[in-house]
């Protein structure tokens, strides 16, 4: 399948617009032909296209101002210009331009369909080395730090599955990495070279999720001013994954459903199907058999999704796993942080610390308490004081029954030597009262932010930074 999709022609020759029209749609493309540069404008306005083809003469406006206000607009455009005999300079000037390449006229067919395999080699190529230098020289596996039982059968069920285009979910307690899961699903597989894109369902208002999907027509919605790739064509050959999927409106779910089914989207707005080849892989921290329960998730769209569930097991069943993850981080942090002298270990107290807690909020909060004591550490160790002082204070606090204040220093019901930060009681307490919300709503993070007086994406927020898993949250309602 070719990794351009869509072409529009540009020509004012009939016979021109006619064969490449032919020869193009025979080797799997969507092609659109237009007479003019002011009408090729107008095309591109209306909709998302791969690469554009044009003549560098043509009446209104000429393929030279085309190709600059195309680019101008769309710089991710692949542009091709065609170029009669003794206008050679002209193409050449294109190139110099932004025009990927040029053909010369009278010219066979098999010629631009040759550019065009140049062309998607070169984007290919573009890709991975953006990919590579994304995620850095460490392999897909090699990311998912371990050495534990529960490690090593993610490892070996991310190998079988990674080959096949089967629809994944990925489940698990928020900061546990299933991101890096999805990433080592699409790098080991035969679409590596192709897009991964993720998109957080839960980070995106109601209203605006379809089109940022699915994209939309110009002129669909109010704004609506030049056409956009949603998502998923933006995936097209490569994995789209779906973070936070349980947040996923109705509407959305049933596009999202027919996605699956059918492999077609329709852009808001559209009247016809397009065709894309995505592998979806979707992550939720949520029970979705339990929202299906209670009518907030399609029962048919789930057990589409549930394919096969791969479980991050949470930070607290893999401890022999804690301090090569500490290590990991640590070498990490002191290159990005740039610090004059390396930090190179942790104290024998601060190992047994680690070690020892429970670490509610798994790997990420591993990962920002490293990054705070790297900052923090006056010496070649990290010791107890680097760390968060909830790490290394006496006792742990009882779990809240309610949205209590904590006890007062000095008080009766303090201990003795209780902390008198004012920023430490006031997280506690803000902790407390967002799971009294969440178990008054059942894990509706919706209408517990309308209780709460905040945005929903500052509760999405919160819920991480606190590690609260809203569906236990649920249970204890």
């Amino acid at each position: 399948m070719p990794l351009f999709r869509s072409i529009l022609v540009a020509d004012d020759e009939p016979s021109i617009r006619h064969v490449l029209s032919l020869v193009l749609a025979e080797k799997g493309y969507e092609v659109r032909a237009v007479a003019d540069g002011e009408e090729a404008l107008r095309e591109l306005s209306s909709r998302a296209y791969d690469v554009v083809i044009s003549d560098v003469r043509m009446p209104k406006l000429d393929g030279m101002l085309l190709l600059e206000k195309a680019l101008a607009q769309w710089p991710e455009l692949t542009f091709l210009v065609m170029s009669a005999y003794g206008s050679q300079d002209a193409a050449l000037e294109a190139v110099s331009r932004g025009a990927y390449d040029y053909v010369q006229k009278p010219f066979k067919p098999e010629e631009i369909v040759l550019v065009l395999k140049k062309a998607e080699e070169r984007q290919r190529l573009l890709r991975e080395n953006r990919r590579l230098k994304e995620r850095g020289a460490a392999g897909p596996l090699e990311r998912i730090v371990g050495v534990s039982e529960p490690i090593r059968s993610l490892h070996r069920q991310i190998q079988k599955l990674a080959p096949v285009s089967t629809t994944v979910l990925v489940t698990g307690e928020s900061g546990t990495g299933k991101e890096l899961v999805a990433r080592a699903l699409h790098e080991l597989s035969p679409r590596a070279a192709m897009p991964f894109v993720a998109v957080n369902c839960g980070a995106i208002p109601a209203g605006l999720i379809e089109s940022e999907l699915f994209g939309h027509a110009r002129g669909a919605f109010t704004d609506a001013r030049t056409a956009k790739r949603g998502l998923f064509a933006e995936a097209d050959g490569g994995t789209l994954f779906l973070d936070e999927v349980g947040e996923l409106p109705q509407p959305s779910q049933i596009k999202l459903l027919r996605f699956l089914q059918e492999g077609e989207i329709r852009p808001v707005g559209e009247n016809r199907e397009e065709k894309v080849d995505v592998r979806v892989v979707a992550a939720t921290l949520r029970d979705l058999g339990k929202l299906v329960e209670r009518g907030e998730f399609r029962e048919d769209l789930y057990y589409r999704l549930n394919v096969v569930n791969l479980r991050v097991p949470p930070l607290r069943n893999r401890s022999e796993d804690i301090l090569l993850l500490a290590r990991a981080f640590l070498s990490r942090f002191n290159r990005e942080l740039n610090r004059e002298s390396a930090v190179t270990g942790f104290s024998p107290e601060a190992e047994a610390l680690l070690t020892h807690y429970a670490w509610p909020g798994n790997v990420r909060e591993l990962e920002n308490a490293i990054e705070r004591a790297v900052l923090l550490s006056d010496g070649p160790l990290v010791v107890p004081e680097s760390l968060p002082e909830k790490i290394w204070s006496a006792g742990s606090k009882p779990e809240p029954g309610g949205p209590a204040l904590p006890p007062v220093p000095g008080s009766p019901q303090a201990p003795l030597g209780a902390s008198l930060s004012l920023k430490r009681a006031m997280r506690e307490l803000e902790e407390s009262f967002i799971r009294a919300a969440l178990r008054k709503t059942r894990g509706n993070r919706t209408r517990a932010a309308e209780l709460l007086e905040i945005s929903h994406r500052a509760l999405l927020y919160k819920i991480k930074e606190y590690g609260i898993d809203p569906d236990a949250e649920a249970e204890r309602s």
